[in-house]
């Protein structure tokens, strides 16, 4: 299966250049797509300083969209058959694609979800982020009829023909319910696999906010009853 990682970024100068190398270490990655959407921390200038190699494309927003807009992005570029998007943060671990993989190499699976709630290591903090996940996830599991632990995660790892023609409209943090209430409408297998996970708190540059939580819930009743 080519694999293609998608990577959106907004203001991560810190860790882009480390989050490619990562990825670049698990030999998996037949294409590596950077979404820079919009960044004014010197991300972009890192990007483009970089050694690009065959397997690395960078694709520019000319000002900030937000992470879902990013992704769509990086999907329609995308050119693999399978598709994973990666966080630039460091907060998830590329050294978990082999067992995020196998399922759909086993022919078990046409989307894979990493979790956080599976009994991996993970970094011990932000209770309350720790909360609304949950309250989301039961959220899409009662309107749905499903049992997702983790429907937040990052990790989405997914079959092409998944989105090929599957309505996208999400902008910002909204990509992870659209995308669950859409896979689960259309019947499409989805696996969990158990994920270590390292969170940041907000000093350390954390961009996701309580008010996102609210829209997820919209997000989630809206495409319950429309597409």
């Amino acid at each position: 299966m080519k694999l293609s990682v998608i990577i959106p970024v907004y203001n991560e100068v810190n860790s882009i250049e480390e989050i490619i190398r990562r990825v670049r270490a698990t030999c998996l990655a037949d294409e590596i797509i950077v979404v820079d959407d919009g960044s004014t921390d010197g991300t972009r200038e890192r990007l483009a300083a970089l050694d690009k190699g065959d397997d690395l494309r960078v694709l520019l927003h000319e000002k900030n969209q937000g992470k879902g807009a990013a992704v769509r992005t990086g999907m329609t570029a995308a050119r693999g058959e399978v598709l994973l998007i990666q966080d630039a943060d460091l907060e998830y671990d590329p050294r978990e694609y082999p067992c995020l993989l196998q399922p759909i190499a086993d022919g078990l699976a046409d989307v894979v979800y990493g979790s956080r709630f599976l009994g991996a290591p993970h970094r011990a903090i932000l209770f309350w982020n720790m909360v609304a996940n949950k309250l989301l996830t039961l959220l899409t599991n009662i309107l749905y009829n499903n049992i997702l632990t983790d429907m937040e995660t990052g990790y989405k790892v997914f079959r092409r023909e998944v989105v090929a023609d599957m309505p996208l409209h999400a902008r910002r943090f909204d990509f992870e319910p659209e995308f669950t209430a859409k896979v689960l409408k259309r019947k499409w297998r989805i696996y969990e696999v158990p994920i270590s996970f390292h969170p940041r708190d907000y000093s350390e540059g954390k961009k996701i906010r309580m008010k996102d939580a609210f829209v997820a819930v919209w997000t989630l009743i809206k495409y319950r009853f429309v597409d």
